[in-house]
């Protein structure tokens, strides 16, 4: 066991507001849309904060009510809001239609020219942000929003490793994004997991980095990938990846995995049903492996801990995971009874 890491946790990238229609109606005959506020680094920030973790949130956001809607629920969950600007622009959003019956969830982006994905690198007080932080957690989506979502990235790895803090890199690769620019993705996020102490995927995402096709089959391939990032990537220290099965839109399997240079840990295979939201289940899995490495709790428990928060988190509506450390104790993996 390690020592646990004092400071705050920076969270760097683009809010989202998410509009769903009713379970089973498409978008295009919606009359009624609920609304969550997301975001894949802030959700992981609003899941810290419930979890007992500083978490201080950068991004940027338009002066208008949609901003102050995202605002206030960073702070409803506790989380330090005094990096956030505001910025000319829009509040990006995407429609999120759950999956009905045989028919699967449909993601539907509206984001262009937001405020974050506009915002001036120079705009964003990243040193001060990161003064006395424990880690930057960032991810992929950043910069595959174009040339400055790269630049912003850019800025958030310089200035955290100006200040010695760790980086904790989400690949979150998101195809859609890329492709609608002429970006190198392999080039950027190469460059940016190069600084990175934590890293967030799986075997898919080592393949894409690296170029070659890996094997995630089985405990000893997802190894085999990991060593191979760990060879690619002198500054790693830890490698935290999801295997997820699914049997149907309503029941999956999940197992979770925790890979460090000389030793690793993979928990059993938990079945999930019924599912009521899968989005947002990767981030709370993140905020789990954050908790465990900064909690300083070994390899098995910090598995356990991602792999309990994203199996939670299939059981909640909207983005984010709200939980306590008592909840989080008290949840069963394997199903219960009702808590009296």
């Amino acid at each position: 066991m390690s020592a646990t890491v004092g400071g705050h946790v920076v969270c760097f990238g683009e809010m989202l507001l998410r509009l769903s229609p009713p379970a089973g109606t498409p978008l295009a005959r919606a009359d009624a849309l609920d609304l969550h506020v997301g975001g894949a680094e802030a959700n992981v920030a609003m899941a810290l904060a419930g979890m007992g973790h500083p978490a201080r949130m950068v991004t940027a956001l338009p002066p208008n009510g949609l901003g102050q809607r995202a605002i206030a629920a960073l702070g409803e969950a506790g989380v330090d809001t005094r990096a956030v600007v505001r910025s000319a622009g829009r509040m990006g959003t995407y429609f999120f239609e759950y999956p009905s019956g045989p028919i699967p969830g449909r993601v539907t982006y509206d984001r262009e020219h937001s405020s974050f994905a506009q915002v001036r690198p120079e705009d964003l007080r990243f040193d001060d942000a990161l003064d006395g932080a424990a880690l930057l957690h960032m991810s992929g989506i950043t910069p595959a929003l174009g040339p400055n979502g790269v630049a912003l990235a850019k800025a958030a790895v310089d200035a955290a490793r100006r200040r010695e803090v760790p980086i904790c890199f989400d690949g979150n690769y998101r195809a859609n994004l890329w492709s609608a620019w002429d970006g190198d993705a392999r080039l950027i996020l190469n460059d940016l997991v190069s600084q990175a102490t934590i890293l967030l995927g799986n075997h898919r995402d080592i393949s894409l980095l690296l170029g070659e096709e890996l094997e995630g089959s089985g405990p000893e391939r997802r190894r085999i990938a990991a060593q191979r990032a760990f060879d690619a990537y002198p500054n790693l220290e830890l490698i935290a990846s999801t295997a997820r099965h699914v049997e149907t839109g309503q029941v999956h399997r999940l197992a979770a995995r925790v890979d460090r240079r000389e030793s690793c840990s993979q928990t059993d295979e938990v079945r999930i049903a019924p599912i009521v939201d899968r989005v947002g289940t990767g981030d709370a899995f993140a905020t789990g492996i954050l908790c465990g490495w900064l909690e300083g709790v070994e390899l098995a428990r910090m598995a356990q801990l991602g792999l309990k928060l994203a199996a939670m988190k299939h059981g909640r509506p909207g983005d984010v995971l709200a939980v306590t450390p008592e909840e989080v104790e008290a949840f069963d993996l394997s199903g219960g009874d009702v808590i009296r």
